[in-house]
Formats: C-alpha cells, structure tokens, sequence
C-alpha cells in the first residue's frame, strides 16, 4: 500500500527562501502549497522552476477567514511561514502587518 505525499504548505513561497523551500521539499517528494498574496502581476520569477509543480492559493495572512480557507483546502501536515514585509521602512509604518 503507498503512503500518502506529506504535503506543506508555505506562506512567502514566492519570496527567495520560499521558493528554494519548495525546490527542497519537491525533491523529498512533497505535495507543496504556496500562500500568495492577490498581486497585479503574477510573473513570481522565483517560482520559474518549480511553477507546474505546485499549487498557489490566494490568501491574506491578515484574514484570518481566507487562511482557514487556505489549510482546508491544502490541508498540510506541515506549514512554514516564511512571509514577510518586503519594505523595511513600512514596516516601521505598519508594525501589525510586520508582526503577522
């Protein structure tokens, strides 16, 4: 009988270390979910190589509804939250967002 794929789901896939994440957990044979934020251009450079091996799901890390949504629909066994502010100086602007 095969054993299921452990599936992870990662916040900031599409950031540097998410996406080397995902390179690392495909290659042990994971099913990987990325969380990605509603963006006008969804080129996610980063992602180039592993783009039709994974599945992004749209959420915001400050809705806590649309993050329910995100794990019932992923449904990990692992997450790994590698998001964060991409501007440092809003971050000082906006601490509740950086805090998340």
């Amino acid at each position: 009988m095969a054993q299921e794929a452990r599936r992870a789901l990662i916040t900031g896939i599409a950031g540097q270390d998410g996406s080397l994440l995902a390179e690392l957990l495909l290659s042990e044979g994971y099913e990987v979910f990325g969380i990605v934020r509603r963006a006008t251009s969804e080129a996610y450079e980063n992602l180039e190589t592993v783009r039709d091996r994974i599945d992004l799901v749209q959420a915001d890390l400050l809705d806590e509804l649309s993050l329910v949504t995100a794990l019932e629909q992923c449904r990990p066994h692992e997450v790994y939250n590698l998001a964060a502010p991409s501007f440092v100086p809003i971050s000082w602007k906006q601490p509740d967002a950086s805090a998340s």
